[in-house]
């Protein structure tokens, strides 16, 4: 019978082990002596390395997609959107530092894994944001912009400053309390940026 702790430490010690070395780089040995189990229990528990990266994945992303569906799919204006977007990205990256990384790296040099994250269900879904975004200038309440233009604006404003951490706190000559800081009054400045740009 299998333990939930066990499980939750495996999880845990994958997670570092993945975020030094990436699926690609992550041996499972390392992951059991980072859970300090021995490999046979690992592999107990989940028998190949690309069932415990999926293990790791859903359970970060599954804390973080259905809120940020929820807010696409909302009846908020396209103002309250970028503001509660943002809010909540950053509050959970913050929380996951690991993941944008994580992400990136995986989607980029593995299509197989690319292929789950999309074709997920719980993958972000902005079809309705996208919709409203065109309906908003329609009335006249935006300027006109494409709305991918618009989304992108938005995922790489909130997304940036955590994949390149080390990047923005070199140039910068920021610690961490004080990029920390910062990261909190980005929730308040990039929706401004971002609705100011757009507004009529």
């Amino acid at each position: 019978m299998k333990d939930q702790s066990t499980e939750e430490n495996i999880l845990k010690a994958a997670v570092s082990v993945f975020q030094k070395k990436g699926m690609a780089g992550a041996r499972m040995q390392e992951i059991a002596d980072e859970a300090k189990i021995n490999k046979a229990m690992l592999h107990y528990y989940y028998k190949s390395k690309q069932k415990l990266f999926e293990a790791v994945f859903r359970q970060a992303f599954e804390k973080f997609a259905p809120h940020i569906n929820q807010v696409f799919n909302s009846d908020k204006s396209v103002f309250e959107k970028i503001t509660e977007f943002t809010d909540s990205y950053i509050s959970f990256v913050m929380e996951n530092p690991y993941l944008p990384n994580f992400l990136i790296q995986e989607i980029n040099n593995n299509p197989e894994f690319a292929d789950l994250f999309f074709g997920s269900e719980i993958a972000p879904n902005p079809l309705r944001f996208k919709k409203q975004i065109a309906e908003e200038i329609e009335m006249g309440i935006l300027k006109p912009i494409d709305p991918k233009q618009l989304l992108l604006n938005l995922f790489s404003l909130t997304a940036f400053s955590f994949v390149g951490t080390g990047l923005v706190r070199g140039i910068l000559n920021l610690d961490e309390k004080t990029f920390k800081a910062m990261m909190e009054e980005r929730k308040i400045l990039i929706p401004e940026l971002l609705i100011n740009s757009i507004k009529k």
